[in-house]
């Protein structure tokens, strides 16, 4: 049950009814298929290109997983143009950012979303080097730490081909989930993408098309 009811907030948990949330819970079912027995709890969502869908399918994903009973880190790596706090209504004060830099405590930077079982690590204010800070000691520690604690950790990054960020935190993580936008993807860039998560030695555990019946 939420916490509260509020009319923001991801489709799964403002309509948990809805034939969208149900796409959001299969997607669930199917990654956890595709983990099973491998140990794999850190998970990064990413996309190639801006507007794919990535942040939102981080996002229900998470109150997927929650409904589920699981317990869930809804992490916000993107550090240049952040959103999981807009989403989930709140304050983007303490987060990432400061305890890469050394500042705070993991245990109060994660904030308790509207959603029993979720919380969400927000980015914290814009740092000016961000691809410094998710290539730290810092941050490899920090992913350990959230693993330990919960069930599942989703993160959320910036687009792939925009910048390097994604690739440092995909190397970081037990495994890749790739969000491709229907019809706003091309295939070298598709490609482009894959090849470079393979460079980067991460494990690409699956594929969603997101977009496909609009």
């Amino acid at each position: 049950m939420s916490r509260s009811t509020r009319k923001w907030g991801p489709v799964t948990a403002i309509a948990p009814a809805s034939a969208v949330s149900e796409a959001y819970r299969s997607l669930r079912t199917n990654l956890e298929f595709s983990i099973r027995g491998k140990g794999l709890k850190t998970i990064m969502v990413a996309s190639a290109m801006p507007g794919e869908g990535k942040s939102t399918t981080a996002a229900n994903l998470a109150v997927a997983y929650a409904r589920a009973n699981r317990r869930v880190l809804l992490v916000d790596a993107n550090l240049r143009s952040p959103v999981q706090h807009r989403m989930f209504g709140l304050a983007n004060v303490n987060g990432l950012s400061g305890l890469l830099g050394g500042a705070g405590e993991f245990d109060q930077a994660i904030q308790p979303a509207a959603v029993d079982n979720l919380w969400v690590l927000c980015s914290g204010p814009i740092p000016p080097h961000p691809s410094e800070l998710l290539d730290s000691a810092a941050m490899t520690a920090l992913l350990r730490t959230a693993g330990e604690r919960f069930d599942i950790v989703l993160v959320d990054t910036p687009p792939l081909l925009s910048v390097t960020d994604a690739l440092v935190v995909a190397g970081k993580c037990d495994g890749v989930l790739l969000v491709v936008g229907a019809g706003k993807l091309k295939p070298d860039a598709a490609w482009k993408a894959k090849t470079s998560l393979a460079n980067s030695k991460a494990t690409v555990i699956g594929a969603v098309l997101n977009g496909a019946g609009r």
